[in-house]
């Protein structure tokens, strides 16, 4: 019991080197089979066949589970979107989701913290207030628990519970992890980090160059509108926003996303569109209209369809680039803000 205290909580974010020293290993080549094997989601080391029969047996005694989080509730609805629970090593609880789009492209919406400071009003999650910030191993660990559902999961959200940019540095070691060639080999390009538009963490990316795709909740171009839907807008107004975001696009070089959760009666009008359309001048853009998805403890409502076209023929108007975003994983709460989870005190 002893030896066992001693174990990490996970093997997951280690390197081969770090695997060898954390079991106690003695031949450097077995830590490269573990790290494979836990590539592969396998989920004891009873499974690891390639390693000698006693070996597995004390290494399951040391450590009886590899991951420190356990899945206890999975739901999925119509569209083939898949929300897990997952209890993390302290008893608190995180959601993640497996999102399959029409051309069956699987995406893992991965979250960065146990509930979020961010306090956004139309976002379900924000009711929660911030729990804890999530470690790269449990960040990771939610895409083995998805990959186990699907293993060709091949990209990544950080839209989940949580405010990434607030996690900065995990969320950072987590991607690279999750990146490696040498493990998942998720590729960059098919990685997004999704911000309230925290600017310091935008400027950061920008810093450290990671060539992922950013993607940044902007909701409405009036700084009073989006002060009352978003708290962040008092510590960093749009205008602040901007200057990160042109910032950010001159070093990484590459169109980034707005996304525009469309509120019935608040955002929607023809001076929405204009401001939007002042907002995105000068960058280069891709605007992602998403209706609002339904919480009980939220009182805003959906567009309807004849309010959402009124205002894309707007946008067409004015030129403004975007895409209709299309919700997976409503029925299951487990579409864009809303996912939340009860968590002990």
């Amino acid at each position: 019991m002893d030896e066992q205290k001693k174990m990490p909580k996970s093997l997951y974010g280690m390197k081969p080197n770090e695997i060898l020293g954390a079991l106690g290993l003695e031949k450097s080549y077995q830590a490269k089979q573990v790290h494979q094997w836990l590539i592969r989601c396998v989920t004891d080391f009873e499974q690891m066949t390639d390693l000698p029969k006693m070996l597995r047996a004390d290494l399951d005694h040391l450590m009886p589970s590899l991951t420190s989080s356990t899945v206890i509730d999975s739901r999925t609805d119509s569209s083939g979107a898949t929300k897990l629970a997952i209890r993390l090593h302290d008893a608190k609880v995180v959601e993640c989701v497996l999102l399959t789009d029409k051309e069956e492209r699987k995406t893992a919406c991965l979250s960065s913290q146990v509930g979020c400071a961010m306090g956004c009003s139309f976002c379900r999650t924000g009711t929660m207030g911030l729990v804890r910030d999530l470690q790269a191993f449990e960040i990771i660990e939610q895409f083995v628990h998805l990959r186990r559902i699907a293993p060709d999961t091949s990209h990544i959200v950080f839209m989940g519970m949580g405010e990434p940019m607030a996690n900065f540095a995990e969320v950072v070691q987590a991607i690279k992890y999750l990146h490696d060639p040498q493990g998942f080999n998720i590729g960059f390009p098919r990685i997004t980090i999704s911000t309230c538009g925290l600017v310091p963490g935008i400027l950061k990316l920008a810093e450290i160059n990671l060539p992922v795709k950013l993607a940044v909740s902007l909701v409405t171009a009036d700084n009073g509108l989006r002060t009352h839907l978003m708290p962040v807008n008092k510590a960093y107004p749009l205008d602040d926003l901007k200057t990160a975001l042109l910032r950010y696009q001159h070093v990484a070089g590459k169109r980034f996303t707005l996304e525009y959760v469309m509120l019935s009666g608040q955002n929607t009008d023809s001076d929405s569109a204009r401001r939007l359309a002042q907002f995105i001048r000068g960058m280069d853009v891709m605007v992602n209209l998403i209706p609002w998805n339904p919480a009980s403890e939220l009182d805003w409502q959906t567009p309807d369809a004849k309010e959402i076209a009124a205002f894309t023929r707007e946008l067409d108007l004015l030129g403004v680039p975007y895409t209709r975003r299309f919700s997976r994983g409503r029925s299951v709460n487990g579409a864009c803000g809303q996912l939340a989870a009860a968590n002990p005190q």
